[in-house]
């Protein structure tokens, strides 16, 4: 039985995460889905979250540190927005290491997401993501430095 499982576990496809983005500010994270549950905390707009499950009008979501709760589902939209999690991401001007640096980004700073290496017109070089700083500025950031992927 124990084989079969297994063997049942190994041929699910992957699931790739799903993100979000809060869309109203202030969007109250809730520890329960209900507006009379205790709030957590407040977020501003175009935070990235992601999806852990969808229920009747609320989403349970994980943030970039990992806490845990509940928006109302209309306080969340389909921007693609990142957060960057390291002290300074070197946003580089094509996805190499060796490139010029675009620009820096601190800790907690907000980039839109504009190309991954994994879409299917994509020209970026696995391992980085094309993103967009409000300011303007576009560059490569390494995966790992951002969450909302």
């Amino acid at each position: 039985m124990a084989v079969l499982l297994g063997a049942v576990g190994m041929s699910a496809p992957a699931v790739a995460a799903e993100f979000r983005t809060t869309t109203e500010a202030p969007a109250v994270l809730y520890d329960a889905p209900s507006a009379k549950a205790k709030p957590l905390f407040v977020y501003g707009r175009d935070v990235p979250v992601e999806v852990l499950v969808a229920v009747a009008g609320w989403t349970k979501v994980r943030d970039a540190t990992g806490t845990i709760g509940w928006f109302a589902a209309k306080s969340l939209g389909d921007k693609r927005m990142l957060v960057v999690r390291v002290a300074t991401a070197e946003v580089r001007a094509r996805p190499d290491e060796a490139a010029p640096v675009a620009f820096r980004a601190e800790e907690n700073v907000l980039l839109e997401l504009a190309e991954t290496a994994t879409s299917a017109t994509s020209t970026a070089t696995p391992g980085w993501v094309q993103v967009r700083h409000r300011d303007g500025q576009v560059g490569y950031a390494r995966i790992g430095q951002v969450f909302g992927l």
